[in-house]
This record gives structure tokens, C-alpha cells and sequence, in this order.
């Protein structure tokens, strides 16, 4: 398949041009446009348990549409929120991609829900990821722009954990809390997380956690 990004980075939209036989998966929700000459089929993939396994823990949806197109055809897809998107090649690797950031992928790019871990259950955000493994392509979204970063061998990294969008599976990391108790709660930074190279990583340049915030206290609550 062939990827045109659009009005990147603020409002991306991406386009996937598919030859005839071709095929791409695409989170539900995420099509905005397509041609004529494309079909849809929606499934749980990977069957009912994994549909469930990524809906219930992974933030995604239970659904996955699969476009394919029948003499040729292109589908453009766009994220819920404004932001960027990036197209990411594994040829066999695999990354691990924050919940609500995985929009489209080729068949041959497996998406499963890995448990961050006990380490991760307080973080409020980022609680699940994505582990994306295979080979194909596959387009990932943002909040905001994406900044990568290339971590050498042993550099540690922070970075708070509502500015995530992916990282190489190689590269390892723990959540903390910043400081004490007091100053996470009262200084206004939450946890954050650690990364340690060698690898990729992956940065949005603004926090979805941080929108709901702002949104909380700015709206005026409905009285009855």
C-alpha cells in the first residue's frame, strides 16, 4: 500500500492508496473517506477473546474494520483528536504503541494488548499498550505533533507518561511517581516514566490526560 499524510501535524489525515487484492485494517471509527472500488468487512480480530482482550483492556475497539479494494481504490483515515500521524514500516520487529494511538495497519502486522504491568497500575494514563508485531505498515496517531527520539544503549530517558505514542519493544521502562506524594499532587506533574535504550521512542507534544483536566474545571457543571 502507499500512505500520502495530510495536513500534518496539527490535523492529519492519512491516505491509503491500495492496488487491486490489497487490504488494510483500520481501527473502527477512524475512516473518514474512501473510494469507490474499496469493500468493508468488520470482524473481532483475532476472534471473540482477542476482540474482548483489546476492547476491555486496551482502550480499542472491539471492532476492526478491514478495507480491500476490488480493482483498486483509497481510503483516508483521520484520529479522534488533533494531532499528527506517522507511518511506521516493521519488517518483523515489533513496537509497543499507546492505547488510542494504533489507527491503521496491512494484514501482516499483528495487533495484541500487553499488560503494562503492576508497575504501571497507578498511572491513571497509559495503563495498556499495544504491542504491534510483524511485518507491514502501520499508521499511528498523536495528540499534537510526534517528536521521535533515538535512545543509545543505556541512556535513560524521562518523560511523562501522557506525552507517550510508541517505543521499540527492546526498549525498557518503569513508571514512578515524581518526588513525593505532596509534590505530585499539589505540583501539578503526575508520573512518569523511565525509558531505557537502546531504541526508538516516540513523544506527543501535548497530553490528552491534560486536555480532560483543563476541560473538568473550565466547564461549568449542569445543575438540575
Amino acid at each position: 500500500m502507499q500512505v500520502d499524510i495530510q495536513a500534518s501535524p496539527s490535523f492529519a489525515m492519512g491516505t491509503i492508496r491500495l492496488g487491486a487484492g490489497e487490504s488494510v485494517k483500520v481501527e473502527a471509527g477512524a475512516m473518514a473517506a474512501m473510494s469507490s472500488g474499496v469493500e468493508i468487512a468488520t470482524a473481532a480480530q483475532g476472534g471473540l477473546l482477542k476482540g474482548l482482550k483489546r476492547s476491555m483492556l486496551g482502550g480499542e475497539s472491539f471492532f476492526i474494520n478491514t478495507f480491500t479494494a476490488t480493482t483498486g481504490g483509497e481510503i483516508s483515515v483521520a484520529p479522534k483528536l488533533p494531532g499528527d500521524i506517522i507511518h511506521l514500516p516493521l519488517s518483523g520487529g515489533a513496537m509497543l504503541v499507546q492505547s488510542g494511538s494504533w489507527i491503521a495497519s496491512e494484514p501482516g502486522v499483528d495487533i495484541d494488548t500487553k499488560w503494562g504491568g503492576a508497575k504501571t497500575f497507578f498511572s491513571g494514563e497509559g495503563l495498556f499498550v499495544l504491542r504491534c508485531s510483524g511485518a507491514g505498515d502501520m499508521l499511528v496517531s498523536s495528540y499534537g505533533a510526534i517528536v521521535e527520539r533515538q535512545l543509545q544503549p543505556g541512556e535513560v530517558y524521562t518523560v511523562d507518561t501522557g506525552h507517550i505514542v510508541a517505543f521499540d519493544e527492546g526498549v525498557t521502562y518503569a513508571v514512578r511517581k515524581v518526588g513525593n506524594w505532596k509534590s505530585t499532587i499539589l505540583g501539578g506533574e503526575g508520573l512518569v516514566t523511565d525509558f531505557t535504550g537502546p531504541g526508538r521512542l516516540l513523544l506527543q507534544t501535548r497530553s490528552s490526560q491534560e486536555l480532560i483536566d483543563w476541560l473538568t474545571v473550565s466547564l461549568p457543571f449542569s445543575r438540575d
